[in-house]
């Protein structure tokens, strides 16, 4: 049985390989085969692949789809062909867009495979060997220098200047020390902690290690990761939605063409006919082009953006990009630049101070050993002015290396022995501040050293403590005079050392980042931290940002509370630090269920998950591949100034999807319900069923151009999203209007012009005048503006509507008329149908702002 993590963390070393079954030696041949077919090989979750047949087939489960299906099987069969091809055309462009978009869900997991190392040198039979990485087990004794990426979770046994880059796992700014010193039980609540520890896909940047290996494969870290990933996707809010609308249709459909039917066949005996004119009621009633309608939206917002430096890689993001009210997004590499820069160089007590910025560089320069990321940042910091030509010569000319005191973990500093224009010599100290401080006998202030007492000491910690607290990564450097010459100097020499100052490091916030925060603030975007790096880190860059700091919440207290007492937090916090992949998964699900649109702002390994729960993944051009492959939108500039572009591009997409959706509902419904009221009285069908799809496909031609059309600019102030019930009340408003004007027609019909006893006139007259009426009602509907007019329509949607009520009332006079069946109406006829649309415009008008006052706050509740 494994050791769990925390004994892997809190065992001695002698302890863990003795639970392992290992020793230095390594293991056997027959010890490894063994593990081998207990544990299984190195490689991290396989996803149970199902057929792409199976896939396929499982993408047709949406209700919407399942209608659609239904009507174009029964067209088909009933010999209306086109509408026939004109549905399973839409059906199959739809569903091949959503299986590609699945199918495309375990290539995250399988870019995480790549990015391990492919060997690792290990000891097998007491010999060093390179092996395949799947063949690492656990219990094998493995070793790791510079650039080697870790195989395994390890337990480090030994280990010389070791420091690994993490920050794709844990989001750490900083590169990791690791040390072989046994962790304290109860700290080792954050990955971050795990100093002793090497996480399988980090990499080695400097000095060298060796190390057990605990866990492989889907038991590591790493491979937990890969599994979230690996998951199928969960449904987005906006899908949720479209899912929830299509039960609506299929609910209303099926009541509607059932009543009809058995009315019908009831009430005149033919039951062929009642079929024919059911069927092409569902079929009116169907908005069957919004598969269309959406994905045309969504190309146009994909290629807006993508003028903008904004890669769209899944469509359906654009819809929920629009819709976000809460953007979660981890701090190292998005916030900030992900990149280690000197910050300052002070004295004791926080002024500014040259001599600690020489002696840091003469150490960072003369140091022997592999440098760390900070002694690169020493030595660039100014433009790197020392490294310079002329005045590295000048440097060398004063000053010439004589020995070095290497780093070491039990220390933590490293000392340079220089002499100082050929005369005097310094020992220049650099290291973690309290290591630093205790072999000072002094302190300098103000050009003179002082004597370290317990008060100066005090002082100078609470110094330290505030750098600390503001998020600065520190070092303390220290001097002494060394009056004897000698060529070799030894950790003795180290004492009685002069305290100089601080260097201090922070990884520098981008530039664009605050302004993009103003805009998501502006646009009703509610933005949370979520990190795995320290809160003081992070609470120093949202004050670089300007950022209001509402709460902060730790992954040791998350890893506490319950879902419940989770989802009362995260309204209330909007900063998470040194929390573990797992945890952010919890903050996201915790505000998804309270009901918030959530989007997820990631560049590393630990954000795949998150992202993959998300209702939108962000992510940037430098991120790792992984990552970028979990996004559905990813940033090419860097600029995060273009997310609040995005999310208004994502507005505008939703906004006319919107126009289509509540327009087909209300309209398509107010028609078909007068058709099933016509033909609860008239002697003969109100439209016949070719008629009623004709019908339908003009007036969805129409609404081809709505993916064009302007939105209003307070429609983008605030997120919105595709409410059913919200829907439901604009259907059962609207719809009856409709259907007021149609009855008056059929009235006018009857009364005025006989129509009673002139079938084809009736049916004509109210072809005309349902297609004119819904087509043209689009610029009422499409704008809460009163009047409608102050807001100004698509050139393309007004022409195509034009065109189309043109189309409808040209057709009887052509040849094209009669093979549908319809006939020249009278001209006092046209007066009736110019009346009717002015007074049906009017009076949607009107009853459009009282259904606004009543009803407009379900959608402005996210503002």
């Amino acid at each position: 049985m494994l050791p769990t993590t925390e004994e892997a963390l809190t065992l001695q070393a002698e302890e863990l390989l003795a639970k392992l079954g290992t020793s230095a030696r390594g293991l056997d041949s027959d010890e490894v085969a063994q593990r081998l077919e207990t544990f299984g090989y190195n490689r991290i979750s396989e996803r149970e692949r199902t057929a792409s047949v199976v896939r396929l087939l499982l993408t047709f489960r949406n209700p919407l789809v399942i209608i659609l299906l239904i009507a174009g099987a029964l067209s088909g069969l009933l010999g209306q062909i086109e509408s026939a091809v004109i549905i399973f055309s839409i059906i199959t462009v739809s569903v091949l867009l959503t299986f590609y978009q699945e199918s495309k869900a375990s290539r995250a997991a399988e870019l995480l495979r790549e990015r391990v190392a492919t060997t690792a040198s290990v000891m097998r039979d007491n010999n060093r060997k390179e092996i395949h990485l799947h063949e690492v087990v656990p219990g094998d004794i493995v070793s790791m220098t510079a650039g080697d990426v870790v195989p395994a979770d390890c337990r480090l046994l030994t280990g010389r200047d070791l420091f690994v880059d993490q920050a794709a796992i844990t989001g750490e700014s900083y590169p990791a020390e690791k040390a072989a010193d046994v962790l304290a039980e109860g700290k080792t609540a954050s990955l971050s902690d795990w100093t002793n520890y090497l996480l399988m896909g980090t990499s080695v940047i400097g000095g060298t290690g060796t190390a057990v290996v605990v866990k492989t494969g889907a038991q590591t870290e790493f491979g937990k990761v890969a599994k979230r990933i690996a998951q199928r996707k969960p449904e987005t809010e906006f899908e949720r939605g479209l899912r929830r609308f299509g039960f609506l249709i299929m609910e209303v459909t099926s009541l509607l063409v059932i009543f009809v039917f058995f009315v019908l066949a009831l009430k005149r005996g033919n039951v062929l006919e009642s079929i024919l004119f059911s069927v092409a009621l569902a079929v009116g009633l169907t908005p069957e082009l919004l598969p269309m309608i959406v994905t045309v939206n969504l190309a146009k917002g994909a290629l807006a953006m993508s003028r903008k430096g904004v890669i769209v890689k899944r469509l359906s993001s654009i819809q929920n990009f629009g819709n976000m009210d809460v953007l979660c997004t981890d701090k190292t590499g998005t916030l900030t630049q992900n990149k280690v820069e000197m910050a300052d160089h002070i004295g004791p007590f926080g002024d500014r101070n040259e001599k600690v910025f020489l002696y840091a560089f003469l150490n960072s320069h003369y140091e022997t050993g592999l440098r760390s990321p900070l002694d690169d940042a020493i030595l660039m910091h100014k433009g790197g002015e020392f490294a310079e030509p002329r005045h590295k010569e000048e440097l060398f000319d004063a000053y010439r290396k004589v020995d070095e005191i290497p780093f070491d973990f039990t220390r933590k500093r490293v000392s340079v022995a220089v002499e100082e224009s050929r005369s005097r010599r310094l020992l220049v100290t650099k290291g973690a501040p309290e290591n630093i401080l205790e072999v000072c006998a002094t302190a300098e202030t103000g050009g003179t050293a002082v004597e370290m007492t317990r008060s100066l000491r005090q002082k100078i910690d609470a110094e330290f403590e505030k750098l600390g607290g503001q998020g600065l990564r520190v070092l303390g450097v220290a001097y002494k005079p060394l009056s004897e010459k000698k060529e070799v100097y030894a950790l003795a020499d180290e004492s009685d050392m002069v305290f100089v100052g601080f260097v201090t490091f922070t990884d520098p916030p981008k530039t664009t980042a605050r302004s993009s925060i103003k805009a998501m603030k502006k646009a009703g975007i509610d933005l949370k931290i979520v990190t795995g790096d320290n809160e003081h880190v992070t609470r120093h860059v949202c004050e670089q940002l300007h950022f209001e700091i509402k709460g902060i919440v730790l992954g040791n207290e998350i890893s506490e509370m319950h879902d419940d007492a989770l989802a009362v937090v995260v309204e209330r916090a909007n900063i998470f630090a040194r929390v573990t992949p797992a945890q952010k998964d919890r903050v996201i699900s915790a505000l998804r269920r309270n009901g918030h649109v959530v989007g997820f702002l990631g560049d590393g390994i630990n954000d795949a998950p998150s992202m993959r729960i998300s209702d939108v993944s962000i992510s940037v051009n430098n991120a790792v591949d992984v990552a970028k492959e979990s996004a559905d939108i990813i940033l090419l500039d860097k600029k995060l100034r273009v997310l609040h572009d995005g999310v208004l591009e994502g507005r505008k997409t939703f906004g006319n999807t919107m126009k289509y959706v509540l327009m087909a509902i209300s309209s398509n419904f107010g028609n078909m319900f007068s058709a099933a009221g016509a033909a609860l009285f008239l002697p003969f069908l109100p439209m016949l069923p070719i008629q009623v799809l004709l019908n339908n496909l003009l007036y969805d031609f129409s609404e081809l151009a709505i993916p064009t059309d302007n939105v209003d600019e307070e429609y983008l102030e605030s997120p919105k999203r595709l409410d059913v019930s919200y829907i439901r009340n604009f259907m059962v408003f609207f719809g009856p209007l409709s259907s007021i004007f149609d009855f008056l027609t059929f009235y006018v019909l009857i009364v005025a012009f006989d129509a009673l006893h002139h079938e084809t006139l009736f049916q004509t007259a109210w072809f005309v005048e349902s297609l004119a009426t819904q087509t043209l009602v689009i610029f009422a509907i499409r704008t809460r503006r009163s009047p409608f007019w102050k807001s100004r329509p698509g050139r393309l949607l007004i022409i195509s509507s034009l065109i189309m009520v043109a189309f409808a009332i040209l057709l009887p006079f052509t040849p094209i008329g009669e093979l549908f069946q319809f006939t020249v109406p009278p001209a006092q006829f046209f007066m009736y149908l110019a009346v009717f649309i002015v007074a049906y415009l009017a009076m949607v008008e009107v009853m459009k702002r009282w259904f606004y006052r009543r009803y407009g706050h379900r959608i402005e509740r996210f503002a």
